[in-house]
């Protein structure tokens, strides 16, 4: 049976730590018990998602996403079949704005976090 993928953003609705850890535990749960992998990239305004899995499963699971009142602007991005998964062992891996994005008022400020070199630093004369 082909295996299919399809990666969705969204907007979350009222986005805190406690709302990510309720999305996550109960995609976790749900997934596990689907058959479903996947990963979640979020930050405060943006989900961006990859889900995994027998087709039929990936279906309903969008489909509920799509129900889903924390989900605002939900978008389909790809859907398509793929030979294998990329994540076989995450029933849903989440990787936490801080780990690969600058902080939004750093980005305003043209200034990586952590004493990395910020957009003036690195353009002398500027």
């Amino acid at each position: 049976m082909p295996l299919t993928q399809l990666i969705y953003t969204s907007r979350p609705f009222g986005f805190d730590a406690q709302g990510l850890d309720d999305i996550l535990l109960s995609a976790r749960r749900n997934n596990r018990r689907d058959g479903i992998t996947g990963c979640l990239i979020c930050r405060a305004d943006l989900f961006v998602q990859m889900l995994e899995g027998e087709r039929a499963a990936v279906t309903a699971t969008f489909h509920r996403i799509l129900q889903d009142e924390r989900h605002l602007e939900v978008a389909l991005i790809w859907c398509g079949d793929t030979p294998m998964r990329r994540f076989p062992d995450w029933d849903m891996r989440d990787d936490p704005a801080p780990s690969w994005m600058w902080p939004q008022d750093a980005v305003r400020r043209g200034a990586a976090p952590d004493g990395a070199a910020s957009a003036d630093a690195a353009a002398p004369g500027v």
